[in-house]
């Protein structure tokens, strides 16, 4: 009887996560369909005009709890870097600018 309710309260717990959006099954913070403003062209540059920075960087900074240091960091690195990843986090390695860029402390500049 306890391992029934122990997995009836884990089954519960796994369900709430899914319904609050922690884990989206199969996504993994991407977009299905890949951005195409991420191109690798020789500079390390992307493809977007600079009047799209606001809106990618509105899609890329929509889940974070930190949204407003997340705009200004991404918009900055946006109208230098022409780019923002697909997807909510991580994937940087569509823009090499936007993911080579540091900050002092040798970590990342752009969120």
């Amino acid at each position: 009887m306890a391992r029934l309710l122990t997995l009836l309260l884990f089954v519960l717990f796994l369900l709430a996560l899914l319904i609050s959006g922690e884990i989206v099954a199969g996504h993994n913070g991407v977009e299905e369909e890949l951005s195409e403003d991420a191109s690798n062209s020789k500079d390390g540059k992307g493809n977007l005009k600079p009047s799209q920075c606001a809106g990618e960087c509105e899609r890329r900074c929509s889940r974070t709890h930190h949204k407003k240091p997340c705009l200004f960091f991404c918009n900055k690195c946006c109208a230098k870097c022409l780019c923002v990843p697909p997807g909510y986090y991580g994937n940087k390695e569509t823009c090499p600018c936007y993911n080579n860029w540091k900050n002092k402390k040798g970590g990342p500049k752009c969120p």
